[in-house]
């Protein structure tokens, strides 16, 4: 009995066109983000255009560029008759897409009865809202595009949100990692290569902050500690608010590319691509971490951390950290951590010893395993743009 012949499977479906737009507020936290999303939706065989109206960290931050992804300025003219029409406009944390382009895109699509599916990627929260207000519309009223709709798209931690921007194959990445490897390339030039039997191994912490008012205090804890501490600096404000806090002690304000003090051995770091500050979050045994985008990427990397919150004027940035917090499940030693960190109180730092450190590892490697069940960003996106097309 012969079987039936094997039905043919459906085309793949064509790649779409997708218009992202980034406005760089300050910091690299913006186009972080978006040149993530962009690459990510390019290595899943879509097009992307996207317009920055500030592209100047990317010399650093993605010097190779990347296939499938094409850098437009935010003041350059909309797209001519001739080139691909927008099939997915994606307007990053409300940065309002131009008048111009939105006029261009509206003529485009009814020459082609096509309307775009217009996103709104919010920024990242843990608080109650974002589940609440994920997926919802918003009707244009005016306008050249009047009639359409926007979609509020909110990443997040929960399966009831967008979930996070997560490469395929960043685990096997991060799992093949020669953290020792990493280490022995980038150690202190004044800490010797071989220790001291009974001499504790070094910790290895990264510090991208803002300016935290306990920094100073957590400097002369890394000095006194037991253990010493190798710390990694990333370049601009965090130097500086380094140096800042080391200049009481001294008077100095020159530090070299390298500081040692008692215990602690200080590295400054250079402006690095995205995949190399990954690796020095996984080499790390503690990560301080800053805004949106060093956050999620020290989630995957699977190592205790602190997060510094933006801070805002309103202080509504300290709901947002506890309601982070929440969702972490974080310990009462890592919580009041982080308060302290982020100034919501005038507590001592804790320094924490090995054990407390075991501790907040562990609960940041249960948090990151809820968040590998979760379909990413990116896969999130491309299902609902299928389902509103």
């Amino acid at each position: 009995m012969s079987l039936p012949p094997t039905p043919p499977s459906a085309p793949p479906a064509p790649p779409l066109q997708w218009d992202v737009f980034c406005r760089v507020i300050d910091n690299f936290g913006d186009i972080g983000v978006c040149w993530r999303l962009a690459s990510q939706l390019a290595g899943q065989g879509q097009r992307v255009r996207l317009w920055v109206d500030d592209a100047s960290a990317l010399a650093w931050m993605a010097p190779s560029g990347c296939p499938g992804v094409e850098l437009r300025d935010w003041n350059a003219p909309p797209p001519s008759a001739d080139e691909a029409p927008t099939d997915v406009m994606v307007e990053a944390f409300g940065c309002e897409i131009t008048p111009e382009f939105i006029a261009a895109c509206a003529y485009q699509a009814s020459a082609r009865c096509q309307k775009p599916v217009w996103i709104n990627l919010e920024y990242l929260s843990a608080e109650r809202y974002v589940e609440r207000n994920h997926r919802l519309p918003s009707l244009i009223s005016q306008g050249p595009a009047q009639g359409w709709t926007r979609w509020f798209f909110y990443p997040g931690f929960t399966p009831a949100t967008g979930g996070l921007l997560r490469e395929p194959d960043l685990v096997p990445r991060c799992q093949g990692f020669d953290a020792l490897a990493w280490r022995a390339a980038n150690t202190h030039p004044q800490r010797p290569t071989q220790t001291a039997a009974n001499e504790p191994a070094a910790r290895w912490m990264s510090l991208f902050c803002y300016e935290p008012h306990a920094l100073p205090q957590w400097l002369q804890l890394c000095q006194t500690a037991a253990t010493p501490t190798h710390l990694l600096v990333a370049p601009g404000r965090p130097t500086h608010a380094v140096q800042q806090a080391l200049i009481p002690q001294d008077g100095i304000d020159l530090q070299p590319p390298t500081d040692k003090r008692e215990q602690l051995y200080i590295s400054y770091r250079s402006h690095c691509p995205q995949p190399a500050f990954d690796e020095m979050l996984w080499a790390c045994d503690f990560n301080a971490v800053r805004g949106e985008d060093s956050l999620v990427r020290a989630l995957w990397a699977g190592k205790a951390l602190v997060w510094h919150i933006y801070p805002q004027d309103d202080d509504a940035h300290h709901a947002k950290l506890l309601a982070f917090l929440d969702w972490l499940q974080a310990p009462a030693s890592m919580r009041q951590f982080h308060c302290t960190w982020n100034g919501l109180d005038a507590q001592p730092l804790q320094w924490p010893g090995d054990t407390t450190l075991r501790e907040w590892t562990a609960c940041v490697q249960a948090a990151r395993a809820r968040l590998l069940m979760q379909d990413n960003l990116v896969a999130q996106l491309l299902g609902f743009i299928a389902e509103k097309r």
